[in-house]
């Protein structure tokens, strides 16, 4: 259950960022296209960041540690970047237009979900006996 709320989550925030910044599209035609359209990009963006972002923290520590940081939004924005390209590739109807949309576009997705994961309280732990 966890899983489809965070996969929601993340299309809730790709929506958000495609109504903010101008160089995301959704062309699916339909409010219905749009939106599985949207849970498809979000279910590859969970995708890619579970698989490349650890990765990338370990290959790259060094980047991250002398920016302070600051490496993680060209990180994100490339792996925005890198999930459009993988829906074009699916034939999705998502895409961004270069670095900067990507770049804002990411910043928003993270900003999103956070706010409605601090709305939506985690599920409580079973504790073992």
């Amino acid at each position: 259950m966890g899983f489809l709320i965070r996969l929601v989550v993340t299309a809730v925030g790709l929506w958000i960022a495609e109504l903010l910044v101008s160089g995301i599209t959704v062309t699916g035609g339909s409010a219905a296209k749009n939106a599985l359209t949207l849970l498809a990009v979000a279910l590859i963006f969970g995708l890619v960041n579970a698989i490349l972002k650890p990765l990338i923290k370990i290959f790259g520590c060094l980047f991250y540690v002398v920016t302070l940081g600051l490496i993680a939004f060209v990180v994100n924005a490339l792996l925005f970047l890198l999930v459009s390209w993988l829906a074009d590739q699916l034939d999705l109807p998502f895409h961004v237009d270069g670095f900067w949309s990507a770049f804002w576009g990411a910043i928003i997705v993270g900003v999103v979900s956070w706010l409605i994961n601090l709305v939506i309280p985690d599920r409580p732990k079973v504790e073992e006996v």
